[in-house]
């Protein structure tokens, strides 16, 4: 079963949370994984089984990046916040390259989510 990685800056949540809803039926296919919060919203709300894997400002985006590259997660979704600073954006940064020299598709809004979900 491929991993998919679910991520949300805190502005973008309730988007994601709207987004998985909508596609919960496909989402199951995959094994989920998430940053802390972003699971903890997703599990607590719809009937799905997201692991929790740590706080993004906190080194969530690295210990995701370091998942990438052990070859765990096949697929990444990751609502950003582009208007808000983040103090982790080198960590945000990282999380990207990684996925993007390793050929992991990132979607980082809802268009390119839906394409990325609906591909097997």
């Amino acid at each position: 079963m491929k991993t998919i990685a679910l991520i949300a800056h805190d502005n973008r949540k309730t988007d994601l949370l709207n987004w998985v809803k909508e596609n919960q039926e496909a989402l199951r296919s995959y094994s989920m994984i998430g940053t802390t919060n972003t699971a903890k919203l997703i599990n607590n709300l719809l009937d799905l089984n997201v692991e929790p894997f740590g706080h993004g400002p906190s080194g969530g985006d690295i210990l995701l990046a370091a998942r990438i590259l052990q070859g765990e997660i096949q697929k990444v979704i990751f609502f950003i916040d582009v208007e808000t600073p983040h103090g982790h954006e080198h960590d945000i940064q990282t999380l990207i390259r990684t996925a993007v020299i390793n050929n992991i598709p990132i979607a980082l809004n809802r268009a390119s989510a839906d394409l990325i979900v609906l591909q097997k």
